[in-house]
């Protein structure tokens, strides 16, 4: 064991150097933000969307910046087979030993796949209890994460790593657009709803690496821990939900397509939003229209809805991301009378998206009636970062 924390921990030997890790600073911000607290850090979101290279960046910052002591760093993949068999606890006895320390001096943790380990919240939570520790954990599944709450309630935080966003994939692609260029910024947005926002495939555009990753999530975080036998109808159903991206996903419909029962469609559609493979909108309105209206779908991740639908209604993918950049703001969708409006913010803003395009009269009085703090309709990528910087 004392080998394979050597390789998982470089800085215990020599300089540590981030070569070739892209920085995402607004939620490294985040990481930094809750430093100092005694809260147990989350890292949650889709696979290979960034969570482990947050995790070293962080690393870094806190030797670098912080100048604490490379020694009370520990890192760990705790998937990796050399340690299956062993607890979280006795991995973290394991590497003091190692290292000498005693269960006073305090150490910070980074857990990487932490729902990989049975209890893993009881696990935390003695840790948190009985020694000094600041644990930052990693987890690709949103249902194995809402069962710490019994143990981790007022110990815990969670901060969902999104794929890139627009600025994130120009940085990450080296692409700087002068004030006198701004007309090439079109032109890339369209690029980038195309390749989206998966950081290894902006990088290398290896169409192979985007199926992996969605066999990989289907095969392993669904199938198998669900124990779904059939894994040709899962596939057909996740074409379903990219397909009606953007649209409401009627459950009886979607079951009749694929000869299931309503029941089991439903709880498909679950274990796909507990992969973060897609996000779920209910409508907006009185608790008996939300549980009883279809929900809409959106895609995590825009490249990932192209590559199974083809680069096609660029309104609907623009739409899309509009979502996932106000998704922290738990937007729901607004139907009245056969008339559609896109987005109500829990800060009160009504916002509908037309693409280059321009709302049709029904819906230009269904936004003067509905009560609202704010009301906008986003036309573009300059218009919706303007919003974006509003603050909503």
């Amino acid at each position: 064991m004392n080998d394979l924390f050597y390789r998982y921990n470089p800085w215990w030997e020599s300089n540590y150097g981030t070569e070739g890790l892209f920085d995402r600073p607004g939620i490294e911000n985040l990481m930094e933000k809750y430093f100092s607290s005694r809260q147990v850090i989350f890292l949650t979101g889709l696979r290979r969307v960034g969570k482990t290279t947050l995790l070293k960046l962080f690393v870094s910052h806190l030797i670098e910046k912080k100048k604490i002591e490379p020694s009370h760093i520990f890192y760990v993949s705790l998937d990796d087979y050399g340690i299956s068999k062993k607890s979280i606890t006795e991995i973290v006895e394991e590497y003091r030993k190692i290292l000498k320390l005693s269960h006073k001096e305090k150490v910070f943790l980074f857990l990487d796949e932490i729902t990989s380990k049975d209890d893993f919240e009881i696990q935390l939570k003695n840790l948190y209890d009985s020694q000094n520790v600041k644990i930052y954990a990693s987890s690709s599944s949103a249902s194995l994460l809402k069962s710490r709450k019994p143990y981790l309630t007022g110990r815990s935080f969670i901060i969902e790593v999104m794929p890139l966003d627009f600025r994130e994939y120009l940085a990450f692609k080296n692409i700087k657009i002068g004030r006198g260029d701004n007309h090439l910024v079109e032109s890339y947005f369209e690029d980038y709803l195309k390749t989206g926002g998966i950081p290894e495939y902006v990088l290398h555009g290896n169409i192979e690496y985007l199926k992996e990753l969605v066999d990989d999530i289907i095969y392993k975080d669904i199938a198998a821990f669900h124990n779904v036998r059939d894994v040709r109808v899962l596939k057909d159903f996740f074409m379903l939900l990219m397909e009606r991206s953007g649209k409401a996903a009627s459950i009886n419909k979607m079951a009749h397509i694929l000869s299931i029962s309503p029941d089991t469609a439903k709880r498909y559609l679950r274990m796909f939003a507990d992969t973060y493979l897609i996000y779920i909108t209910p409508r907006f309105g009185k608790t008996n229209e939300r549980l009883l209206s279809p929900s809409k779908i959106y895609a995590a991740d825009p490249g990932i809805r192209t590559l199974f639908t083809g680069f096609r209604d660029k309104g609907s993918l623009f739409e899309n991301y509009v979502y996932l950049k106000i998704r922290n703001h738990s937007p729901s969708y607004v139907y009245e009378d056969g008339i559609e409006i896109d987005f109500m913010t829990d800060t009160g803003d009504l916002i509908e998206v037309k693409y280059h395009g321009e709302i049709n009269d029904r819906q230009s009085l269904l936004l003067k009636k509905i009560k609202a703090r704010k009301k906008t309709v986003v036309h573009n990528i300059y218009e919706l970062e303007e919003l974006l910087l509003a603050n909503i």
